[in-house]
């Protein structure tokens, strides 16, 4: 099964990231960690903030997958993601002032804050910062 591959398309709202055949994609959901090679059982899922490693032949390539919604088939895996970015396009002055800002929205206790919001924006910058400190 290692040498069997499958198309993997990812979609954002401004362009096609990535659609090209691959031996497998390793993603964060809301239920976990979950890794992927052909053949896989259909699902949807959602995903959340984190790396993707995408395995192609004998190289891992990764990048940063913001949100979205996975639809994996038995030969094909789409995922529409709200930001996807590879490391040399993440602007890191931009992720770590999102950070600050974040950070200081959760502390300050203000009702009027959506903590949801914040928390959401922080796992992005920290997955920026991640991936682009690699």
């Amino acid at each position: 099964m290692a040498d069997k591959k499958f198309r993997l398309q990812i979609i954002s709202p401004t362009r096609v990231f990535f659609d090209e055949e691959v031996d497998m994609a390793e993603m964060k959901t809301t239920e976990g960690e979950i890794g992927v090679l052909a053949g896989h059982i259909p699902l949807t899922a959602i995903l959340e903030p984190g790396v993707l490693k995408i395995h192609q032949d004998d190289a891992v390539k990764e990048a940063a997958l913001l949100d979205g919604f996975v639809e994996i088939r038995t030969n094909k895996v789409t995922v529409l993601a709200e930001a996807c970015e590879w490391p040399e396009e993440i602007d890191v002055h931009r992720a770590e002032e999102a950070k600050l800002r974040a950070e200081r929205r959760l502390k300050s206790g203000e009702k009027q804050v959506d903590m949801v919001r914040a928390e959401l924006a922080l796992k992005k910058a920290l997955t920026r910062l991640n991936l682009a400190g690699k």
